[in-house]
């Protein structure tokens, strides 16, 4: 053989080994099984790998190919220990948490999770562990070393070698976990040699996707996204970006970060009942799919808005030291709408329960061929607002109120109006002033005497009051936050306004009064902008008022659509309510939303997924009976 022939194999070849190495698929939602729903924290070597053999052996081929240790992996499994306890996890001499070698024995002499990585890549799967913001506070108060990875040494900058206590936050702790992790400072080289040094340990490990916690949402951390999104970049080898959790997230704060990430959480923690269901709606519809950010740019190709992880199956209950104990509690036609709204929404399909158990209904459903289909390959995704029901005529479905607005707080009785966070470049975020009243400053919404709704719609305004160990840092942190002020409720002056959460949310949160104890945290200071905006430096984000009424949450009928790769249409409606309900939509109406356009007398063949039954058209309409909390989902193949 001539030697141009070898060298185009042998480069032929080396092309193939490096797109198996770093060319893998990121252009659809990734699927796989997460262990938090069915093992809270306690989840252990066997268990997990008993699990992903599941996995290979029974859903790899339906494109499920990720195995995730969900959090506190470090943490010992012992008398005193508990999701938020302190002084029970396992540090190595670099302050990084190291897997607790009770429940991981093969982690033993420094070898972390290589050998259960290996494990899972033997098995035709990949490998993710849950991971919490910047550093955990019993390594700031050990004041360990920062490890340099360029040199193998305790890292200098600056004549000087820097310590944990350098780098950790006290200040930007994560909301819901009070004992566990501060933000690092990424301004400083320390800091992002910290960051570097953990993500080198993880590549080193062979992991595949990191779900990074407390950065997104209530806990936004913009600086230390795109700090490890460089990071993981420069690793050599691809690791996918998951943010979790994504209470209060917006629009906009989903496009500063969708480029830097492959996934994330948009809502808190989704548990099987119907209420966190349900919740999913406005946000997943009303906000993502109509921001078109389902499939925007994202770190390794395109990054997915998730609806958090299916619980079903076996289950655990959130936070408890204890594993998979009961069945699902939602009923089947509620289980079924969970699967469809998350295909429709494309979001990344998680499954939560102990497949060690699962059982042949539970298997079917998250195997669905269609429903598979819709999730990876379907196009022009988005809620469909042209339904009917038959309690009236004329349409009954009220779309959404399109603002990016998270509730957080009803300021006064009875609820005229709800404060929340959104973007500060919104018109919505304007309208804060300062006013005196008896000698009290405090800042008001759209500030009228004449109105007494406006002049309780307003919180006192006063200087922080600083709450440090010793003088040096009480004057470095009031230097840093000069200008800023805290907001306190009018009833109580105990009571602060904060971004953060003070406890892990789930999606089905309601409207509450946040505020939480005053205390020294950058989550509680804000500043008033010449524009009328109330600014939050922290988060980024800006304060507004809305009516209570405009934020409640839809309820009756809903429907999404979508298309697929071979022309078909895919429509599925919805049933909020708890009775039966016929919902019926025109087929003249899908081309308002979709770039076809479908003559009223269109000829289309009408299979519905869930009854496998087909229905055929009535003067030009499609309807069916559908249960309370139910759904239906029909594949349309029209000729136009």
């Amino acid at each position: 053989m001539e030697q141009p022939v070898l060298f185009l194999l042998f480069s032929a070849l080396f092309l193939f080994r490096l797109f198996e190495a770093f060319g893998q698929d990121f252009s659809t939602p990734p699927r796989g099984w997460n262990s938090y729903d069915s093992f809270s924290w306690i989840i252990d070597e066997e268990a997990f790998l008993d699990n992903a053999q599941v996995v290979s052996s029974r859903l790899l081929s339906s494109g499920y190919e990720y195995v995730v240790i969900d959090y506190l992996w470090y943490r010992k499994n012992v008398k005193g220990s508990s999701s938020d306890s302190y002084g029970y996890d396992n540090i190595d001499e670099w302050g990084r948490l190291v897997p607790d070698p009770e429940r991981w024995p093969s982690s033993r002499n420094g070898k972390g999770f290589k050998e259960v990585a290996q494990k899972v890549h033997d098995m035709g799967l990949k490998f993710g562990i849950h991971l919490m913001r910047g550093i955990s506070l019993e390594a700031v108060n050990a004041n360990t070393k920062i490890l340099d990875v360029a040199t193998g040494l305790p890292y200098k900058e600056y004549g000087r070698t820097w310590l944990a206590g350098d780098i950790g936050l006290r200040d930007m702790p994560c909301g819901w976990m009070k004992n566990g992790f501060l933000s690092v400072n990424t301004d400083l080289g320390a800091g992002r040699a910290f960051l570097k040094s953990l993500y080198q340990q993880y590549a080193d490990w062979d992991v595949d996707l990191v779900k990074l916690d407390c950065v997104f949402g209530d806990d936004f951390d913009k600086k230390q996204i795109i700090t490890v999104s460089e990071i993981l970049e420069g690793l050599g080898r691809p690791i996918l970006l998951s943010l979790s959790p994504g209470t209060s997230v917006t629009p906009s704060m989903g496009a500063a970060i969708s480029d830097y990430v492959d996934m994330y959480r948009i809502t808190g923690d989704s548990w099987d009942n119907w209420n966190d269901i349900v919740a999913h709606f406005n946000v997943a519809s009303r906000d993502f799919a109509a921001a078109k950010q389902i499939g925007a740019n994202g770190l390794h190709g395109k990054s997915w808005p998730d609806l958090d992880m299916l619980p079903l199956g076996w289950l655990t209950d959130p936070g408890v030291k204890q594993g998979p104990h009961r069945k699902c509690r939602v009923t089947l036609d509620e289980q079924k709408t969970l699967l469809t709204l998350w295909s429709m929404a494309k979001s990344p399909l998680m499954f939560g329960g102990d497949l060690r158990q699962i059982d042949d209904i539970t298997f079917n459903l998250i195997t669905n061929p269609t429903l598979l289909e819709i999730d990876s390959y379907s196009q022009n995704n988005m809620e469909f607002p042209y339904i009917f029901t038959d309690e009236s005529t004329s349409q009954v479905y009220h779309a959404a109120s399109k603002s990016s607005v998270k509730q957080l707080l009803i300021i006064n009785e009875p609820a005229k109006y709800v404060l929340g966070l959104t973007r500060c470049n919104s018109e919505k975020a304007k309208g804060w002033s300062l006013i005196m009243q008896n000698r009290v400053n405090q800042i008001c919404w759209n500030y009228n005497t004449k109105d007494t709704a406006t002049v309780s719609s307003c919180l006192h305004k006063r200087r922080p009051l600083w709450k440090s160990l010793n003088w040096d840092n009480e004057f470095i942190y009031s230097q840093k936050y000069e200008g800023l002020f805290q907001l306190l409720s009018q009833k109580s002056i105990k009571y602060c306004l904060d971004v953060s959460t003070t406890q892990r949310r789930t999606a089905s949160v309601k409207p509450s009064n946040l505020l939480s104890t005053c205390k020294w945290n950058a989550n509680q200071l804000w500043s008033l902008s010449h524009d009328g905006t109330l600014i939050n430096p922290s988060s980024g984000l800006c304060a507004t008022m809305e009516s209570a009424k405009d934020s409640e949450n839809a309820a009756g009928a809903r429907s999404w659509i979508a298309t697929g790769a071979r022309g078909e249409i895919y429509l599925s409606f919805f049933n909020l309510n708890q009775g039966s309900t016929t919902i019926s939509a025109k087929i003249g109406d899908l081309s308002k939303v979709l770039s076809s356009r479908l003559p009223t007398n269109s000829s289309c063949n009408c299979h519905e997924v869930w009854s496998g039954k087909d229905y055929s058209l009535i003067e030009g309409t499609l309807s069916i009976a559908v249960n309370g909390h139910g759904c239906a989902l029909f594949v349309l193949k029209c000729s136009v």
